[in-house]
């Protein structure tokens, strides 16, 4: 084989030249290639990663979204039931602060105290204007002056108004730096005149067991020396023992209509209950003390009860006449209103006897229906005390008040009459 030229090695170290850039070359493109297949499993690997992650964090956003609405509606409900219970309640609600005004006062409360509904916070003191008793009691309750947590109020109420309140006070708490008392209040005017009807029952009871036997005995001593002496006759009697002789029969005669009205107060009554037409009854009553009709009205509406005739128009008759000699005493000329007011939803009927004469002296009001207490130099003292047992008698009540026009109004409340439902065939 003849030797290579220079040329001959030269073209073949170009080759051999090529051929290395060649190698090189295709090697480089291999490791381009399996990077970019390294990249593309790596990228479709992290997208694989950012959608499960995405997925499970709008899971969790989707199960917080449900549990928050979850919670704002039982909040929500939870609300609603305070609210109803709060609205629902019988018995007065009322919230103050240690600042003395009152966050919240219910429906309940503002009925029982006549307050009207109005913006809160309000102050204690102008809000239970009403009824100073129970705006101390808040008050110092509220700043922590006091640790009550029952308690028996008489507000001295005599305008309609609750005269009795039972009170319960507990500790408030609220945001920081914030609190209070809770006061939850409920009218006992009904169950306190319940109570003194039965108690005042209980004491005409024992009274006419102590006493009845004593004042038979002593009218038929009077009745005897009232005989005795109309025995005498003043004019053959010498002077001045004709004189003796009347005040004897007159004071005897005196005594005698004390102790029979005595016993008519002190023995128990006999009572003939029947439905009556109250209105036939109080007409009766003003008949039999103003038959003429010029001095007395009688309006309004009674419905009927379950009362003894006899009784009632006795009581009635009692007040009528009381108003017209009050007048006469004054000097006027007497205008007596006996009005009837019928109160469905309590179930009573209201009947009121108001004069024009001089009022009734503060002083006297408490003690106008005991026995023997009179203001007039010749009056018994039993008139106001039987008309007192026989409402009692027919569980009513009675009380006595000035008119702010003048004059004085007795007002007696009596259960309406309750119809019995017919039996079905």
């Amino acid at each position: 084989m003849p030797p290579f030229s220079p040329a001959g090695y030269l073209l073949l170290g170009f080759t051999a030249f090529v051929g290395f850039l060649a190698g090189l070359l295709g090697f480089a493109l291999l490791r381009v290639l399996s990077g970019a297949r390294d990249s593309g499993r790596r990228m479709r690997e992290s997208t694989a990663d950012t959608a499960i992650l995405s997925a499970a964090l709008e899971e969790a956003v989707g199960k917080l979204r449900q549990q928050e609405r979850s919670t704002l509606a039982r909040a929500e409900a939870s609300e609603r039931l305070n609210a109803q219970i709060v609205e629902g309640l019988t018995s007065g609600l009322l919230v103050a602060g240690a600042d003395g005004k009152v966050r919240m006062l219910n429906p309940a409360g503002h009925r029982i105290l006549g307050v009207a509904p109005r913006p809160m916070p309000a102050a204690v003191d102008d809000l239970l204007a009403p009824v100073p008793a129970l705006a101390a009691l808040v008050r110092d309750a509220a700043a922590g002056r006091r640790t009550v947590s029952r308690r028996h109020i008489a507000t001295g109420d005599t305008s309609g108004g609750p005269s009795h309140l039972g009170v319960t006070l507990s500790p408030w708490t609220g945001g920081p730096g914030e609190g209070g008392v809770i006061c939850l209040f409920t009218d006992l005017s009904r169950v306190v005149a319940l109570e003194e009807q039965l108690r005042l029952k209980d004491a005409l009871a024992r009274l006419g067991e102590l006493t009845a036997g004593l004042a038979h005995e002593f009218r038929n001593g009077l009745a005897t020396i009232h005989g005795y002496a109309r025995l005498l006759d003043p004019a053959a009697l010498p002077a001045p023992h004709g004189a003796y002789a009347e005040g004897i029969r007159g004071e005897t005669q005196t005594l005698g209509d004390v102790v029979t009205k005595f016993l008519e107060f002190a023995r128990p009554e006999r009572v003939t209950l029947q439905p009556l037409a109250l209105e036939l009854v109080v007409r009766r009553a003003v008949h039999d003390v103003d038959a003429d009709g010029r001095h007395v009205t009688v309006a309004g509406a009674f419905g009927q009860v379950e009362g003894d005739d006899v009784l009632l128009r006795q009581a009635f008759s009692n007040l009528v006449r009381n108003a017209l000699e009050a007048c006469e005493r004054a000097g006027r000329t007497p205008a007596v209103d006996v009005r009837g007011t019928v109160h469905a939803a309590d179930g009573v009927v209201e009947v009121t006897v108001a004069d024009n004469g001089p009022g009734l002296p503060e002083a006297d009001r408490e003690r106008l229906f005991q026995p023997f207490f009179t203001t007039r130099s010749d009056g018994t003292g039993l008139g106001l005390a039987l008309v007192l047992k026989f409402i009692v008698t027919h569980n009513g009540q009675v009380r006595a008040a000035n008119r702010p026009e003048g004059g004085a109004v007795f007002t007696v409340m009596l259960p309406l009459r309750v119809p019995t439902p017919a039996l079905t065939q």
